[in-house]
């Protein structure tokens, strides 16, 4: 009796999950009210460089991922004045689970689904409910090393971001958030996987630019700016990108009357 017990409070849990999980989905179809994101700082190796500068985290820090998005929708004409608000939410002691190294589709929906299990046990936040999860995990910056993908699962609405513990590198790790977060809203990638490299055209801020490199600016799922040929660089702030057309189509931000 025990076990029936359990696995009918387990699946009562995951059902909740569920259809909270879809309403939040549809809320961010539909673009009627302002998304609240409550961002998690994690230190990811645990170094006392990384302690400190979350004790010292601020919540300007994420500043720019919202007048981001606020300029951007507008650009493409959503009415809605504010589309997303972010929230500092208390610092997590827990890591999130790995995702599986080239894994099988099946052990990337467990992976998806221990995700989404670990973020509800780990969502503490005296604030208004987020539609949103943003679990940052820091690193201590070293030079020539760089961080492992950052993941944003639309299923769920959870962000995990590897980001640099340091102040220098705000500006890059907001570009890194915004991506994800965007993937939260149904956004695709739109570079190769196999090299990085932007996508002609969805992947490029000025597909119809003429010359068309150098470009200035990177389309903030495409990921980078790219310069010429087979060569391209990372924006280091939100300024030097932008929503494209197709990214704007997939999130619905498009223009109405």
């Amino acid at each position: 009796m025990s076990k029936t017990v359990r696995i009918t409070a387990l699946l009562l849990i995951l059902l909740t999950v569920a259809v909270s999980a879809w309403k939040a989905r549809v809320r961010t179809t539909e673009w009627t009210e302002t998304l609240r994101v409550a961002v998690y700082p994690v230190s990811g190796d645990d170094s006392p460089v990384v302690d400190a500068y979350i004790a010292a985290l601020k919540r300007p820090a994420f500043d720019a991922i919202a007048v981001f998005m606020r300029d951007q929708a507008q650009i493409h004409g959503l009415k809605l004045r504010a589309p997303v608000e972010l929230y500092l939410a208390p610092r997590v002691a827990k890591k999130p689970p790995a995702p599986p190294d080239h894994g099988t589709p099946l052990a990337v929906i467990a992976w998806s689904l221990k995700m989404r299990w670990w973020a509800w046990r780990n969502e503490g936040f005296d604030g208004p409910r987020p539609h949103v999860r943003v679990f940052v995990q820091y690193y201590k910056p070293v030079a020539g090393i760089g961080l492992d993908h950052s993941i944003g699962l639309r299923q769920g609405m959870i962000v995990v971001a590897n980001a640099f513990g340091s102040a220098d590198n705000e500006g890059g790790n907001n570009v890194v958030i915004a991506h994800e977060l965007l993937h939260t809203f149904g956004a695709t990638d739109k570079y190769d996987p196999a090299d990085n490299m932007p996508r002609h055209p969805d992947g490029f801020a000025e597909p119809d630019a003429r010359p068309l490199f150098p470009q200035r600016l990177a389309e903030i799922m495409g990921g980078r700016i790219a310069l010429a040929p087979g060569r391209a660089e990372t924006p280091q702030s939100l300024d030097l990108a932008v929503v494209g057309p197709a990214t704007a189509r997939e999130i619905n931000w498009i223009s109405r009357p």
